[in-house]
């Protein structure tokens, strides 16, 4: 963790901030909100605020967690905050030494509730001693987006986990299973096998059904020869997954088969030619070409795809409007799709860590239908 929060340190003095606050914007019960907390201090417990400046690290928690955040964050200084933050938040910036200084913080991090309490608490102070608030660009989220070796081997075993939940639920499925069912027997697989928790809740759509993106399961029996689109993700050693499939229960027809190939055309083109200090605009468009050009661009309408590590979407994105630069160290998906309204939808979904300047392929789940298996 030292590195980390010495990379965030400089990162810091490059933006002229004298100390950076960390937190999360709710009680972060199911871990899914404290990415940037956890990822500097590798604390995991719901509430906590870290403060950083050039020479000390604190966490401040509360009472339940005091044992917690000295075992799991020894980097830090464990600084006792009961109450509110008016109970202990002027007492932390006088002893890091802020007092009077401009503190940064990662909007992301401060619902407007939690901001305008710590503004209500600066405002209490004598007028030389308050230190200014200012939001600061996203500096965690950027060094997140480079990821470490050990990141990609975590998120290679959690790749590793979901891609093996898809198989197993892809050879068993049939017709009368429910999309509920499919969903399920899939994260049942996952934790029976390690996962801790899924990235997100898993969707299923059949038929017309997939022509929407985000689709969730239904108590909707899948049918034979019909399009289902299986997006899962699954955690793992606390780094997340994400796959799409899109499968046919049977044979498929030719409807289906054309137009899985122009999708699997352009998810392997972007996967072949993306390629180090590309834009995230410029990727989208290796994809989003061979879709338009075989008539449907108007049907692909989300991003080619976004990075993965602690949470399922952070740094970098690669979408028609993304300026962020793709770089050695990056871990994202490769994710086209096309989705026509009253037929169905179908897309194909990879993640990928930028090496040497290309895209090495993480996911190892067949795209051939389970039929030819």
């Amino acid at each position: 963790m030292k590195e980390r929060i010495n990379k965030l340190r400089e990162k810091v003095a490059e933006v002229g901030l004298d100390g950076f606050l960390v937190s999360c914007p709710v009680e972060d019960t199911f871990r899914t909100h404290a990415a940037n907390r956890r990822y500097l201090s590798g604390f995991t417990g719901s509430m906590g605020t870290l403060l950083i400046t050039p020479e000390r690290a604190f966490i401040a928690a509360d009472f339940r967690y005091y044992e917690q955040a000295e075992r799991e964050s020894p980097d830090f200084i464990l600084w006792k905050a009961n109450g509110g933050v008016d109970k202990w938040f002027a007492e932390l910036i006088g002893e890091a030494g802020l007092e009077g200084k401009t503190i940064g913080f990662s909007p992301g991090d401060y619902s407007v509730a939690g901001y305008n309490a710590l503004t209500k608490v600066i405002e209490n102070l004598p007028a030389d001693r308050r230190p200014k608030l200012k939001a600061a660009p996203p500096i965690v989220e950027q060094i997140r987006a480079f990821k470490e070796p050990e990141e990609v081997d975590a998120l290679q075993r959690a790749v590793d986990l979901g891609d093996q939940a898809f198989v197993h639920v892809a050879q068993h499925v049939e017709p009368g299973w429910t999309e509920k069912q499919v969903a399920w027997e899939i994260e049942k697989y996952a934790r029976e096998n390690g996962a801790e928790a899924l990235s997100f809740n898993t969707i299923v759509a059949g038929g017309p059904w997939g022509a929407m993106p985000h689709a969730q399961p239904r108590e909707r029996s899948i049918e034979t020869g019909e399009p289902i689109v299986i997006d899962m993700g699954v955690i793992l050693d606390g780094y997340c997954s994400d796959l799409t499939r899109t499968i046919v229960v049977g044979e498929a027809n030719e409807e289906f088969k054309r137009i899985y190939d122009i999708v699997l055309t352009a998810q392997l083109t972007a996967e072949e030619l993306v390629e180090q200090g590309m834009t995230g605009d410029a990727a989208h468009m290796l994809a989003h070409n061979v879709i338009e050009e075989a008539g449907y661009g108007d049907k692909f309408g989300h991003g080619l795809g976004h990075g993965v590590g602690i949470q399922v979407h952070e740094l970098p994105r690669l979408s028609r409007t993304a300026p962020d630069v793709l770089e050695d160290g990056m871990v994202f998906t490769v994710e086209p799709g096309i989705y026509i309204p009253g037929w169905g939808g179908i897309r194909i979904e990879d993640m990928a860590v930028m090496e040497k300047g290309k895209a090495r392929i993480l996911t190892t789940a067949p795209k051939t239908q389970p039929s030819e298996w």
